[in-house]
């Protein structure tokens, strides 16, 4: 079967420039790449097809050759031999270098995650972020505190301030790009040096304290400050306060995240404090002032009105929690009322209640319980 026009595939004219090929290659490369088409044979041969195509034409002389005398020009393996699969070692069966393509596709996009590194590391690895869990209590988290917390973490060694050592080389593993490819069948693999542990350096005359990484473990001690009206879950981020990178590498950033201890009176939703406070009957019935606890410390006056029933709730405006960012605004305070039934009467009680209840028959002081028991005897009746 005869191969294909080069120009034809990457449906450009003869005259077109090296750009135009680049960018009519890529478009044909992201529609026919293999991940983007798994077990997809027709997309793998196109793509096949394309990256052949282009490998001849991006070349000014290998293009010029192929101008004036077309497939010949190669020979019967025709261009790289792009079209007769591929050998282990980065080279196809006949001729065709994988390794190339590799390449180019670094150059061309990154939207397949494996180009070749071909500039040496300019930095060591990063350090890793680290999370701090810190607990603390309703009223910390209402008007804000500044905590110190202590944890073991490494840190930059210092003599050597984070070098590892002296005399450094490259390292002959990686040749200082800190990674290393391995082709697996069609696809290139790539993985952090193990050599170097990514640096891209060799270190022979390693540090006797961090024996050549640049950072030992120590207790490390910080000053944490909580604004106010901090919530459950928040995290508070202090920038390069994590892990030491290897050999001078910029340390990752601590994360601090606040859980706040269930409180013994109040329970915080959003902005908003929630209080459930029990009454005496008496006090339901006839009404009253009582004094309650807020979040800040002081204690707030709650007016109960008169036949005020078990489940209503009372607001107390702006006694909740700290806004956070807000400038001292706060959220309000909801009082739900429980209305609590007297134990253990004395003989005395009973009988006094015993005749309230008969006085109260006659009355319509109870409208909830008339109206339920009468709908009840219409039910039955």
């Amino acid at each position: 079967m005869s191969k294909r026009d080069f120009y034809e595939i990457l449906a450009v004219g003869k005259k077109a420039s090296s750009d135009e090929i680049k960018k009519a290659y890529r478009k044909l490369a992201m529609q026919h790449h293999p991940d983007r088409n798994p077990g997809n044979k027709d997309a793998e041969a196109k793509f096949k097809e394309a990256t052949e195509a282009y490998e001849t034409l991006r070349d000014d002389q290998k293009r010029a050759a192929y101008d004036q005398y077309g497939h010949d020009a190669f020979g019967q393996g025709g261009g790289n031999g792009g079209g007769r699969g591929f050998g282990q070692g980065g080279q196809g069966a006949e001729g065709f270098d994988f390794n190339d393509i590799f390449n180019n596709f670094s150059d061309i996009f990154g939207d397949f995650g494996g180009g070749r590194q071909t500039k040496k590391r300019s930095s060591s690895p990063r350090g890793s972020d680290v999370r701090y869990n810190l607990e603390i209590s309703l009223e910390e988290a209402f008007r804000g505190v500044t905590q110190k917390i202590s944890f073991t973490i490494p840190v930059i060694c210092e003599p050597c301030n984070g070098a590892g050592g002296e005399k450094l080389e490259t390292c002959s593993t990686c040749k200082g790009n800190g990674k290393i490819r391995a082709q697996q069948g069609f696809f290139i693999v790539e993985r952090t040096c193990t050599s170097c542990a990514g640096v891209g350096q060799i270190i022979r005359n390693p540090c006797k304290i961090c024996r050549g990484e640049g950072r030992v473990s120590k207790e490390k001690t910080l000053s944490v400050k909580i604004p106010a009206g901090v919530e459950d879950e928040n995290r508070i981020r202090l920038s390069e306060e994590g892990e030491a990178g290897a050999r001078g590498g910029k340390a990752g950033d601590l994360y601090v995240y606040i859980s706040i201890r269930k409180h013994q009176f109040f329970t915080r939703k959003t902005d908003d404090i929630h209080f459930e406070m029990p009454i005496k009957f008496t006090t339901a019935a006839l009404g009253g002032s009582i004094e309650i606890p807020t979040i800040d410390g002081t204690k707030a006056k709650l007016q109960i009105s008169e036949g005020s029933q078990n489940g209503d709730q009372l607001r107390l405006k702006s006694k909740g929690m700290s806004v956070i960012n807000s400038g001292g605004r706060r959220g309000d305070m909801y009082v739900k009322i429980n209305i609590e039934t007297p134990i253990k009467l004395s003989s005395e009680e009973r009988d006094l209640l015993m005749k309230l209840d008969k006085m109260m028959q006659s009355k319509s002081s109870n409208p909830k319980s008339e109206s339920f028991f009468k709908k009840v005897g219409d039910f039955f009746g």
